[in-house]
């Protein structure tokens, strides 16, 4: 019997359906000719729905939202004229470019081998499992730091216990995509929700008032049960799809011998923890208000809001966490002997990620074309007037607002972007059927976070693909959706079991949020 059929004849009938989902989806023009097709596409479609007269009206303010023909004269100045600045003001290119700053020194001077190494030696690969996508869940803290600093680290701690990268790569993103609403602590996603809600729900009650953390209880409980859900999946169907040898793992440029902490390591690693500390208490001296307002905070004197100086250079404060100790590391073994050692170890890491920015020329094309067609906008308010007129209640109705969030985010990449267009719809349609608005805010931002690593329109998924390449070649957007989908499904079931539980006994979300308007519970 030939190898290639006794190989099928191990694998299960999921192996093999996600198997035939990858093949299919690799298949797919490289990604960059594919974002280039769908902005051609997104032209065309402009011309057309604009000829049409396709509109709808955005309930936030009342006014109507035409799509915006860019195969007109306007439409090819201004695209013709934004190429660069489309480009160069591409949020996600600045933010991972300065990750890799402090990513390359931790990892290239040996830091975070020996220090997972550390606190991991030895542990089961369950453990490990399950310590990344805890992290993974709750890095959303940092915002979108999470994206770029933990699938890499994830790579290389995998590698540690003799896993491929591979895994590592794509477990670490599942856990930050399809995870990113939950988190034991309140954070940036949670203010940017409320902030839209809030006013949302003054629609029909003016005096409404409650706090950011509405959710609060449910997103805590959401973290343990998804670890759990995540740490089986990755164990009994991920860790058999990516098998590896210690040949395969010395192709990495992985040197095992690195795994075993050695006594200089150990003294290397006590010189970059004093160091660590020395930055941590930097940090809080500028975010504390010791002698008044906090000089990273904004004029109120919070360091979490949006704009707070501290908030907008999370990216920068994480980058920093990482490089600092990096070097103190590399300089205390002898790794870095002068400042050429280092900058060198960087500019090998942003040689890396030349095919990432390259394909960001194109995303951000794309990007930006769906955005001034307004066609997102559209598609959004349409599917969220459909739900309305289907006259669902009760558990239907959450799973009904999951599924359109979920659909809506396959083409708005910005949770806040498409909850400032679905909040005023749906939280007074919720609360006039006698449902708070923490709910509503709840079921959304579950929608939101389960399809993020299933959309190949999603912002951060060139960063993903670009980190696979490191290690495959051949990796592309059927690899990597294809090894999302366990995940995704798995995270949708139980955060919808979790959903129909807190609603049957009436649980609180959070603070001040309840699922019905009349028992709410403090």
């Amino acid at each position: 019997m030939p190898k290639e059929a006794k190989e099928l004849q191990k694998k299960g009938m999921l192996d093999r359906i996600l198997d035939a989902i990858e093949r299919a989806g690799n298949k797919l023009p490289d990604p960059i000719t594919l974002f280039l097709g769908l902005a051609v596409i997104v032209v065309l479609i402009s011309w057309l729905c604009s000829a049409l007269g396709v509109s709808a009206v955005n309930p936030a303010n009342n006014e109507t939202v035409e799509v915006v023909n860019l195969f007109s004269v306007y439409g090819i100045q201004y695209l013709w004229s934004n190429v660069i600045t489309n480009f160069s003001g591409f949020a996600p290119l600045g933010m991972v470019l300065v990750a890799v700053i402090g990513s390359s020194v931790a990892e290239k001077s040996g830091f975070l081998v020996a220090l997972m190494e550390s606190f991991l030696g030895g542990a089961k690969g369950w453990v490990v499992s399950a310590v990344v996508i805890f992290l993974g869940i709750n890095l959303n803290i940092a915002g979108d730091a999470g994206f770029i600093i933990l699938p890499p680290l994830a790579a290389i701690l995998f590698m540690s216990i003799g896993r491929s990268p591979m895994l590592g790569l794509y477990v670490a993103f599942a856990s930050v995509a399809a995870g990113f609403c939950a988190n034991i602590m309140i954070g940036l996603s949670d203010a940017l929700a409320y902030g839209f809600t809030e006013p949302a729900a003054q629609m029909i009650d003016p005096n409404y008032s409650a706090s950011i953390a509405i959710n609060w209880y449910f997103m805590i409980i959401s973290c343990f049960i998804l670890t759990i859900a995540g740490t089986f999946i990755t164990e009994k169907i991920m860790v058999h799809r990516f098998p590896v040898t210690k040949e395969e793992l010395a192709k990495y440029d992985f040197d095992e011998d690195a795994a075993n902490v050695t006594p200089a390591q150990k003294k290397a690693l006590g010189v970059a923890g004093i160091a660590f500390v020395i930055y941590i208490a930097i940090v809080l001296l500028l975010s504390l208000p010791i002698f008044g307002n906090p000089i990273l905070g904004d004029e109120n004197g919070s360091i979490t809001a949006s704009a707070a100086p501290f908030t907008k250079g999370i990216v920068f404060t994480v980058s920093l966490a990482l490089m600092v100790p990096g070097i103190a590391y590399g300089v205390a073994l002898g790794k870095y002997k002068n400042d050429k050692d280092v900058w060198a170890d960087i500019s090998q890491g942003f040689s890396e990620m030349g095919n990432y920015v390259f394909m960001c020329f194109f995303i951000s094309i794309f990007t930006n074309f769906f955005s001034v067609s307004k066609l997102g906008t559209v598609l959004a308010i349409s599917g969220a007037n459909g739900l309305k007129a289907i006259g669902f209640t009760g558990v239907p109705l959450m799973v009904g607002l999951i599924i359109v969030a979920c659909f809506v985010n396959l083409f708005i990449g910005s949770a806040s972007a498409k909850w400032a267009i679905l909040a005023p719809v749906f939280v007074p349609m919720m609360m006039l059927m006698g449902y708070d608005p923490a709910i509503t805010q709840m079921v959304y931002r579950i929608g939101d976070s389960i399809t993020n690593p299933l959309s190949p329109l999603f912002t951060y998924m060139p960063v993903i693909l670009g980190y696979a390449r490191k290690y495959d070649k051949k990796a592309g957007l059927g690899t990597v959706i294809a090894n999302m989908i366990p995940f995704s499904v798995c995270f949708a079931i139980v955060w919808i079991l979790q959903v129909i539980v807190w609603v049957v006994f009436n649980l609180p979300l959070g603070p001040g949020g309840g699922i019905y308007l009349a028992n709410v519970i403090g």
